[in-house]
């Protein structure tokens, strides 16, 4: 019954922006993957299509990727990513780097259901050398369980060998560990190394490596770390300066909001000394604006 009065009211709305943004932001996705049965069981119409034929710009691509299931998002945006004009390898860093080994298994396959295609392939096809290899492990979804304690130190002095203290750096020895240790193992390494060597291995990584897989590392690093501070630095980096990459402010606001978002807010006020929320709203406008602070759910000012 509920769902059937949230359809009819999406199509007696007809396009007031701000009855469908307090609509769809107030549901789960599971809710709105409801809504949109719904909506072709009563008019034998797709709910999206008909969406995107009444809103336009930023917010309609916020409101699609909203009516979009997690997983199918998720492949739909490394497929772009590797698709579109030129490798958008922020993309594939991000959510390679971000999510768990079995959701990495779910996309792989739900991206050879989808396309007919190996993504590992695909993204063979489009990058090279330690960057791809370090996508190509994180891929296998194989990363291990648990904290090997007898190999913390020894892989601490890996890290340090292969880096710090060789003259040249052997990115292999890092891409290795880094996509194949657990996350808390790996934090453990990181205070090893730290007491080894001085220096934090993101300060190392920065020194010794470059581009792409400079970047990669550093995101498995900060995952590794904490998600939410990830995503945290990723909205700030995506606002700060002139201009916003409301690309990525998307992706992460929608594929957050019912993960960890709240994490991420907490830690975005500790880091930043500002607001997620005040930061949206001093960069954005109109119903986009509206919808994102929505989907934010509060103020930490």
């Amino acid at each position: 019954k509920q769902k059937t009065n949230l359809t009819v009211g999406i199509v007696s709305i007809g396009t007031d922006e701000d009855a469908i943004l307090q609509l769809l932001t107030a549901r789960t996705n599971l809710q709105r993957q409801e809504i949109k049965e719904s909506y072709k069981t009563l008019f034998g119409k797709d709910l999206v299509d008909d969406l995107k034929g009444e809103l336009g710009g930023k917010f309609e691509t916020l409101i699609v990727a909203l009516m979009t299931p997690p997983l199918a998002y998720d492949v739909t945006a490394l497929r772009n990513a590797i698709k579109g004009a030129g490798t958008y390898e922020k993309v594939l860093i991000e959510i390679l780097a971000s999510r768990t080994a079995n959701q990495v298994k779910d996309i792989v396959a739900a991206y050879r259901q989808e396309y007919d295609a190996s993504l590992e392939e695909d993204v063979c096809g489009d990058t090279s050398g330690h960057f791809q290899r370090l996508l190509v492990i994180l891929l296998q979804g194989n990363r291990m369980t648990g904290v090997q304690t007898g190999e913390i130190e020894a892989d601490a002095q890996a890290l340090f060998k292969a880096g710090e203290e060789k003259f040249g750096t052997d990115e292999q020895a890092f891409v290795t560990m880094l996509g194949n240790r657990s996350a808390a193992h790996l934090r453990k390494v990181f205070d090893a190394y730290m007491k080894i060597s001085g220096y934090e291995i993101e300060e190392s990584i920065k020194r010794e490596t470059s581009g792409n897989l400079e970047e990669l590392l550093l995101a498995v690093v900060k995952c590794a770390r904490s998600v939410p501070v990830y995503f945290a630095e990723t909205l700030y980096t995506a606002m700060k300066g002139a201009g916003t990459d409301d690309d990525t402010l998307i992706r992460v606001m929608v594929t957050r909001s019912e993960v960890d978002l709240m994490d991420i807010r907490k830690d975005f006020r500790r880091l930043f000394s500002g607001s997620l929320h005040s930061m949206i709203k001093g960069d954005t406008s109109g119903d986009y604006r509206k919808a994102l602070l929505l989907l934010c759910a509060g103020d930490d000012e």
